[in-house]
């Protein structure tokens, strides 16, 4: 069960979410609106944010990087539920910061699922503290820093979301092996076989290596993409 963080204008919307959220187990705190959304989030003690993208005033997507941008809530999954649905919509989205990306109209079923899954990622083991103990994680000259999520190459420093680290840690960690898009999104994002969309590692991976990739090379120097089979770190 998770506590989760409602945000919608529409409040017919956001009061369905909620009594479909609650049918399923789950606590809800619902915001109408930007403003209110993140003193909620820094306020109550959140597990998860679905976070609409039109909203009035204040987008979704200014929301969401406010939340990465804060210390207290940078570590918040986000889940965006939006009528937005064109391919460009779900990489704004991503590049905000999301975990995840559903689209309007949706099953009820479904967002459980990806929320559930995020609570196994989360709060896998004892806590994420324990993770964080483990220090530097080194391929070559990549160097993940596993305390602040800060990702160095000889290029560059970039500031990862929490779904980037834990892809990134994923390829850093099996160093050498090939992950497919679909054992990604078991092992990473913890989807049941068969239930989660290619389309969300292609586009995680697509932002790491714009953080981590040299911005003139012509063939990915860290992430390779082994045809047909997926991506690996050598």
């Amino acid at each position: 069960m998770a506590r989760i963080l409602v945000v919608d204008d529409d409040k017919s919307v956001a009061n369905t979410i909620d009594r479909l959220l609650q049918s399923r187990g789950h606590q809800t705190v619902v915001a109408n609106d930007g403003w209110t959304a993140l003193e909620a989030a820094r306020r109550e003690k959140i597990d998860i944010v679905v976070l609409d993208v039109l909203m009035p005033g204040m987008t979704g997507i200014e929301v969401c990087k406010r939340l990465r941008a804060d210390p207290r809530t940078a570590m918040l999954p986000i889940i965006f539920l939006t009528a937005k649905a064109m391919l460009d919509d779900k990489i704004e989205g991503f590049e905000a910061g999301a975990d995840d990306y559903l689209t309007k109209p949706f099953d009820i079923q479904e967002l459980d699922l990806r929320v559930r899954a995020i609570l196994r990622r989360t709060q896998f083991d004892t806590s994420l503290s324990d993770r964080f103990e483990e220090g530097i994680l080194v391929a070559g000259d990549l160097i993940l820093n596993q305390r602040t999520f800060e990702v160095s190459t000889p290029y560059q420093t970039s500031l990862l979301t929490p779904i980037e680290f834990e892809v990134l840690r994923h390829l850093m960690v099996h160093r050498g092996e090939v992950f497919s898009s679909e054992r990604l999104l078991q092992e990473v994002w913890g989807y049941p076989e068969g239930t989660g969309d290619s389309a969300l590692v292609r586009m995680h991976i697509r932002n790491l290596r714009a953080k981590i990739e040299p911005p003139d090379a012509q063939e990915p120097v860290y992430i390779h993409t082994i045809s047909r089979h997926g991506y690996m770190i050598r």
